[in-house]
């Protein structure tokens, strides 16, 4: 597969070179669509954390600088760790009320008193403003065809448009997903089942993991778990969608083994670089198309 673009590439030896998926090339090509938009529509994303965790705190900073990058408004609601489920829902029913935020999240993960409560939490939030399209509604209708994918999780919808700016096709092309979080495997599976592959999904309980991912023509691996797939557990030529961010005494990380399965890709993203960048760009996309949805008067 030839997959076209300016930036730099991977040489291992005589072997073909691996092509570098950068997200952070796509997504600001994403964002510079959008920022037009943004402009005329004049959207508002508000974010809600509870408590301190790092990576939570890591991630909104990447929200809201995107937010600046396209000019969006946002605002930011930090709770304290302690806040109790009430205080929290109160908010998200003032958020969906309020004629002013286009769209809001809770940041996951939530402290452990709450942690058990994210799917009531979840299906709280009004689906006219549910941007990180967790909720059942936005992801029902993510089953009917592309034309109804209007608010699909961020990640997911973030991967689909990494392939269409790097022009790689998906029509009957054979795709493996390892792993089948309700955030990542399963809609992604239905996003590219949508543009006609064929989809295989894979988890903790398939046997000879490696036989199927052999077969894989584009292997997305979103499982948490670093240096899962190995070199070994490909055939030349597949484009690689690595999902993971580990943390390790080398640093952060991928679910691929990145030397290894690199020398035999055609095309690869890299961790990290690849599909986080995507994923803060495909909720900035959610947010516009809410407020174009909202306007117009439909769901």
């Amino acid at each position: 597969m030839t997959v076209h673009s300016s930036i730099s590439s991977l040489y291992h030896g005589n072997a073909m070179p691996a092509q570098i998926l950068s997200g952070r090339e796509a997504a600001d090509a994403l964002l510079a669509t959008l920022k037009p938009k943004v402009k005329k529509l004049d959207p508002k994303l508000v974010v809600v954390q509870v408590g301190n965790d790092p990576a939570s705190a890591s991630y909104i900073k990447q929200k809201f600088k995107s937010c600046e990058a396209v000019s969006m408004r946002s605002s930011h609601i930090h709770l304290p760790e302690e806040t109790k489920l009430e205080t929290l829902m109160d908010i998200v029913m003032k958020l969906n009320g309020d004629p002013d935020v286009t769209g809001f999240i809770v940041q996951v993960p939530l402290p452990p008193s709450l942690q058990s409560h994210i799917p009531e939490i979840v299906r709280a939030i009004d689906p006219k403003k549910d941007i990180d399209g967790f909720g059942a509604y936005n992801l029902g209708k993510m089953f009917l065809s592309v034309e109804f994918e209007h608010l699909p999780p961020a990640t997911p919808g973030g991967i689909v448009v990494l392939l269409e700016h790097y022009k790689i096709p998906v029509k009957g092309r054979h795709v493996v997903v390892v792993g089948r979080s309700n955030t990542v495997g399963k809609p992604i599976a239905v996003m590219l089942l949508n543009r006609d592959a064929t989809v295989t999904v894979c988890h903790h309980h398939t046997k000879n993991l490696a036989a199927l991912t052999r077969q894989a023509d584009i292997l997305i691996v979103a499982v948490g778990k670093a240096g899962l797939i190995t070199g070994d557990m490909v055939k030349e030529g597949v484009v690689v969608i690595d999902v993971g961010m580990n943390k390790t005494e080398k640093g952060l990380v991928g679910d691929c083994d990145f030397d290894s399965v690199a020398a035999k890709a055609s095309a690869i993203t890299p961790v990290p670089g690849g599909v986080g960048p995507m994923t803060v760009a495909s909720l900035i996309r959610n947010c516009v198309r809410a407020k174009e949805r909202q306007i117009a008067g439909g769901k």
